[in-house]
């Protein structure tokens, strides 16, 4: 067992699974934020159409959404051919971003119903916009009762990146695989468990950190 070189192998799958990551969080959040807005627009079609959106992300699993993206957008009728993503990487987080966009979007409409409607009252009978409103006193209290339920979701997203190793990418369980495959030696799951344990850790103590700032 030469522990060694096996943490250096599975570093380069740790690169791949936060860069994954990263990627889904920074684009999946501003997303999620725009789909919360449209789906509690006046627009009731719009709002129909959001829903339906979100209830489909949601509703299916994350693995069939990964290989439509990847292996079934080419096969849809006259604009498939216009779909195909040949890189692997790309399909998966796209797939990872439309997913965890619904999520947040629920995440945060919640947030946003959890606002005292009197605040909404008292702003207008200051004369404040309904556009200073929203992103002036409803979305920081937005943001801060939604963080533990953001918290808690970044920490699945950072688990669910295993499932990009479907697509053949060599993400950090990819990387694993193949060890225990070469060696026989399960106990390769073990350090791969211990790598994904301290990511989850430093996100952890992250969130920790910005609940006590926002005085939870």
């Amino acid at each position: 067992m030469d522990l060694t070189a096996w943490i250096l192998q599975m570093l380069t799958g740790v690169k791949l699974t936060i860069q994954l990551f990263i990627v889904t969080i920074v684009l999946s959040i501003p997303l999620g934020l725009v789909l919360t807005f449209l789906k509690m627009s006046k627009n009731t079609a719009l709002s129909k159409v959001i829903s339906f959106y979100i209830l489909i992300m949601r509703g299916t699993p994350l693995l069939l959404q990964i290989f439509f993206v990847y292996f079934g957008l080419p096969f849809i009728p006259v604009v498939g051919k216009y779909l195909v993503i040949d890189d692997r990487f790309t399909a998966g987080a796209i797939a990872f971003i439309l997913n965890y966009a619904a999520y947040f979007a629920e995440i945060f409409r919640g947030g946003i119903l959890s606002v005292d409607k009197g605040q909404y009252e008292a702003a207008k009978v200051l004369g404040i916009s309904d556009m200073q409103t929203r992103f002036r006193i409803v979305m920081p209290q937005m943001f801060r009762i939604s963080l533990p339920a953001v918290a808690n979701e970044t920490i699945i997203l950072l688990k669910d990146t295993a499932l990009i190793t479907t697509l053949g990418l060599s993400d950090l369980l990819k990387v694993t695989n193949t060890i225990v495959n070469r060696t026989t030696n399960v106990s390769a799951y073990a350090v791969a468990a211990a790598f994904y344990l301290i990511l989850s850790y430093i996100l952890s103590a992250l969130f920790v950190k910005l609940e006590k700032k926002f005085d939870f």
